[in-house]
């Protein structure tokens, strides 16, 4: 089988019109030699800055990869990447993809 991972996104901070998220990556059965990460906003949030991973974002389209130091994750293992971002009435939790390579 290939390899795979899944990408848990949460919440870590909030205040007035921006918030602090942080995607937890875990391999799966097999090591990861990199990563990938999607995710879609319903809300119109837009990401400001972020920490071991690059990231960039087409409207409401972000996709996160990995960075030198983290992109080997051992069988099972997991690393997490953070970023900034800003919200405007409503934050709902996006659904994260990862894609393993």
């Amino acid at each position: 089988t290939g390899k795979t991972c899944t990408a848990t996104y949460t919440i870590v901070n909030s205040w007035q019109g921006g918030f602090q998220g942080e995607v937890k990556v875990t391999a799966g059965a097999q090591a990861l030699n990199g990563w990938t990460v999607t995710w879609t906003y319903a809300n119109g949030q837009t990401v400001s800055q972020s920490w071991s991973a690059n990231l960039t974002s087409s409207g409401a389209n972000v996709t996160a990869r990995n960075v030198d130091y983290n992109a080997v994750v051992g069988a099972g293992a997991s690393t997490s990447f953070g970023f900034i971002a800003s919200w405007n009435g409503t934050n709902a939790v996006p659904a994260a993809t990862c894609t393993a390579s």
